[in-house]
């Protein structure tokens, strides 16, 4: 699995919005590779900002 579909699978089991932070936590991936990741999924739509600094994955 890459870097991406990791964060992916865990923003979707949390089932909220959450934060970089969190999301390195759940993950245990560092925390730069998922700011890096959330910069790219952003750009491309991958993920939806529902509330400030938090994410989710957007619903296609």
């Amino acid at each position: 699995m890459s870097d991406r579909e990791i964060i992916l699978e865990a923003m979707k089991k949390a089932g909220e919005p959450l934060n970089a932070g969190k999301v390195a936590e759940l993950t245990g991936l560092d925390r730069k590779v998922v700011d890096k990741e959330f910069a790219a999924m952003k750009k491309d739509g991958t993920i939806v900002s529902p509330v400030r600094c938090k994410w989710e994955p957007a619903k296609k």
